[in-house]
């Protein structure tokens, strides 16, 4: 089959412009030295502790987003790094300028991702009163989370991210988590999903670990490589086997299909459940292409994807372009549709290409035999997708007659 798009495809398939960015308002400045963290290494580009992004650059930004995504509801993802080190007062700016600037009344929400450990009572009522949305990173119990989650001194930061995640329950923040699966989790996948339960966490995100790396010279560690993986670059000690991960996925999958379906919301069961019903996913790693999720670092320069923060991948800076040219050029689209562009031959005759699209180009490391690269994630996946293949069609026969999903749970309980 005919597996190339074109920068004319694109133009075809361009609806109202939306696009999402992940603004680093701290840059890759952290208050942990988490082992797997994708983004510490950024440090070699801005330096160890950069500076937060200027209200100058701020409002510029705000204007930019604002008036640049054509559709009445708009989302601000603050991003780290830990993003709390940009301080409380700069955020209460943030939300000044939306309010400002946003003429046309459009919908906007503000989402950030933390690490929980700097949460105070003082942050959460702010939280609160602005309607954030708190996505805290949490891996599970505590040797699982402090496996990896140390801070600089080498100490493990459970204690605090539950500290954390308790101060958001207390003052009714709305959250979410991403639990990072990485080889610590090996066959554990059921006890993380009953311990996140356990905490009140109702919406989840499994965020598979699985990088190459590489000793850079002037590097304070070996940094995680852009791919396809060199002869020079080694998978990550931290890294989830592919099966691992696959395991993993139906560990949790069987437990939450006949307890939790319509309670609790893990992100990969809602996406394959979306592809099998016919709906585009939202999540651009389970896209047919991508491109509309870039990446804004602290000093206004823009990358083409937050795990692509690497100077082939820099569009420019805000201060000289807008974000509608940076989105629009002809770099961000051919990135966004080599994502099915360089696809080998034997992703596009899978049984399960419509529910994966390839996975994430940053896990593009297996070489095949027509000398492109699949996802290392590639076995685990097709495992996941076929144990769980026969209850979304169920699912999905259910919504077909109007009924909620929910009700696999009984059929499931069955088999």
């Amino acid at each position: 089959m005919d597996a190339t798009f074109t920068l004319q495809d694109a133009i075809n398939l361009t609806s109202p412009k939306a696009f999402t960015a992940l603004i680093k308002p701290a840059g890759a400045t952290c208050n942990l030295g988490c082992t797997y963290c994708y983004y510490l290494d950024k440090k070699r580009f801005y330096g160890v502790n950069p500076s937060v992004l200027p209200d100058d650059l701020l409002e510029k930004f705000t204007i930019d987003y604002i008036n640049s995504n054509k559709t009445p509801h708009l989302h601000f993802v603050w991003h780290g790094g830990e993003p709390l080190l940009a301080g409380l007062d700069f955020y209460k700016r943030a939300v000044a300028f939306q309010q400002k600037h946003n003429v046309e009344r459009k919908s906007i929400a503000n989402s950030i991702q933390t690490n929980g450990t700097l949460l105070n009572e003082e942050w959460c009522r702010f939280f609160k009163k602005n309607n954030f949305l708190v996505g805290i990173s949490i891996d599970g119990p505590k040797d699982i989370h402090d496996c990896y989650r140390k801070n600089n001194s080498g100490v493990g930061s459970f204690d605090k991210t539950i500290r954390g995640l308790e101060m958001l329950t207390q003052y009714k923040v709305d959250f979410n988590a991403l639990s990072v699966v990485s080889k610590c989790a090996h066959g554990r996948g059921r006890e993380i999903y009953t311990f996140l339960k356990q905490q009140g966490v109702e919406h989840i995100q499994f965020l598979p670990s699985i990088d190459y790396i590489e000793s850079i010279a002037g590097a304070s560690r070996a940094v995680v490589v852009s791919p396809p993986a060199s002869p020079e670059s080694e998978l990550a000690p931290w890294s989830v086997s592919s099966t691992e991960y696959g395991r993993f996925l139906i560990d949790v999958f069987d437990e939450w299909v006949v307890k939790d379906v319509g309670k609790i919301f893990v992100q990969i069961f809602d996406n394959t459940l979306s592809a099998w019903y016919g709906i585009e996913p939202l999540l651009c790693v389970y896209g047919e292409t991508c491109g509309n999720s870039i990446a804004i670092e602290h000093n206004g320069d823009v990358y083409s994807c937050d795990h692509f923060v690497y100077p082939k991948h820099l569009l420019g800076n805000i201060q000289t372009k807008s974000l509608q040219e940076m989105v629009d050029s002809p770099n961000q689209i051919r990135f966004g549709l080599n994502k099915r562009n360089t696809l080998p031959n034997e992703c596009f005759d899978c049984t399960y290409y419509f529910v994966c699209y390839g996975e994430c180009p940053k896990r593009r490391n297996m070489k095949t035999a027509d000398n492109r690269y699949k996802s290392s994630l590639c076995s685990g996946l097709k495992m996941f997708y076929k144990h769980t293949e026969p209850l979304f069609k169920y699912m999905c026969g259910l919504l077909r007659e109007n009924r909620a999903p929910a009700e696999v749970m009984s059929f499931a309980k069955t088999l």
